[in-house]
C-alpha cells in the first residue's frame, strides 16, 4: 500500500523529480478554461532556505518547469499551493504569482498574528486561501483552525486541510462551524482500498455535500496500482455524487513525498474519464467550479 506520510524517512531522503515529459489525457480534450487547482513550485538553498523539520527533501521543481506543465498538459490556468518544504516562506510562490496575475492563483502558509500588511502582501500577489497541513513536516497545525478561520474570513479567503480523513468523524464538528468556505485535499489522503466503508471517508462524503469542498487528486498517493488506480473511482464518484458543484481537479504536480513510480500528469488526467465520464461533469469539475473557487474566468 502506498505511503500516506513521509514515515520513518529522514528528511536528507531525496524524493525523485516529475515525470520530464508531461502531456494531456488521450481518452478526452482538456476543454478551455482548464484549471489544475493543485501544484507547487519549489526552490534550492540558499536563495530558497527549506525548513530543518521537513519531512522529506524535493528537488528542484522551479517556475519554467511548473509553467511548461500547464502548456504541455492543456491548462488555461493553475493555482500553486505552498510546498512544505519552505514552511510558511511564501516568497517563492509570490513571485510566480504576480509575474502570472492572469494565469495563477495561490494558497499560502503563514503564522498567526502578523500585520495586516504582510496578510495584504499576500493577497495582493494573488493568493485566495490558506493551507493547514497536518501530515508533512514544516505545515501548520489544525491548532489554530478557529483562528485561521476568523483571518480568512477577515480576508476573503478559503481554508485549505491536508489531512488524513480518519481524522474528520472527530474534527468534523469544528469544521462545520468554520465562518469561511474549506476545501480538503486529494479526496481525503486516505488509502484507497475499503474506503467507501470507512466512518472517515464517510464523514467527508457528508461534509462535501453539506457544503465542503474536495480536490480530486493525489490518487498515486492513495493507491499503488498504476496508472489507472481503479480503486479510487468509487471514492471520485461518490463525491461527485454528493456535490458536483464543488468538487475540483489537481496534479499534485511534482508529486513530492513520494519514493514510488512518478505518475505522467496525463495519466491522472485520464481518471477523470473514469471518475466524470460525461463530457459536461468533467467541465464542471475542471472549468466552472475551480472559476468559483479561484476567481478565474470561467
Amino acid at each position: 500500500m502506498t505511503d500516506l506520510s513521509a514515515g520513518p524517512r529522514a528528511p536528507e531522503a531525496l524524493c525523485p523529480g516529475p515525470d520530464p515529459d508531461p502531456r494531456g489525457p488521450r481518452r478526452f480534450a482538456v476543454p478551455s478554461g482548464a484549471v489544475d487547482t493543485h501544484a507547487h513550485v519549489i526552490g534550492l538553498p540558499p536563495r530558497w532556505p527549506l525548513v530543518a523539520n521537513r519531512s522529506y527533501t524535493p528537488p528542484e521543481a522551479g517556475p519554467s518547469a511548473y509553467l511548461a506543465m500547464l502548456d504541455a498538459t492543456g491548462m488555461t490556468h493553475g493555482v500553486l499551493v505552498q510546498v512544505s518544504v519552505h514552511g510558511t516562506d511564501n516568497r517563492l510562490m509570490e513571485s510566480v504569482l504576480r509575474a502570472h496575475p492572469d494565469r495563477l492563483r495561490g494558497i499560502g502558509v503563514v503564522g498567526l498574528g502578523r500585520s495586516e500588511a504582510e496578510y495584504g502582501v499576500l493577497k495582493a500577489a494573488g493568493v485566495v486561501g490558506l493551507r493547514l497541513n497536518v501530515l508533512f513536516g514544516g505545515g501548520v497545525s489544525l491548532d489554530g483552525l478557529e483562528s485561521y478561520g476568523a483571518l480568512c474570513r477577515e480576508m476573503g479567503w478559503h481554508l485549505q486541510l491536508l489531512l488524513d480523513a480518519r481524522q474528520l468523524p472527530e474534527l468534523a464538528p469544528r469544521l462545520a462551524k468554520l465562518p469561511v468556505p474549506f476545501v480538503i485535499d486529494h479526496m481525503g489522503h486516505m488509502p484507497a482500498a475499503g474506503a467507501l466503508e470507512e466512518p472517515g471517508f464517510r464523514t467527508l462524503v457528508s461534509l462535501v455535500r453539506d457544503g465542503a469542498w474536495v480536490k480530486l487528486s493525489g490518487a498515486y498517493r492513495l493507491s499503488d496500482d498504476a496508472p489507472a488506480y481503479p480503486e479510487t473511482t468509487p471514492m471520485a464518484r461518490a463525491l461527485l455524487e454528493a456535490a458536483p458543484e464543488r468538487c475540483v481537479w489537481g496534479s499534485d504536480w511534482p508529486h513530492v513525498a513520494n519514493w514510488g513510480v512518478m505518475p505522467n500528469v496525463g495519466d491522472l488526467l485520464d481518471l477523470l474519464a473514469d471518475w466524470a465520464p460525461e463530457a459536461a461533469l468533467r467541465h464542471r469539475v475542471l472549468v466552472e467550479n475551480p472559476a468559483r473557487l479561484y476567481g478565474f474566468p470561467a
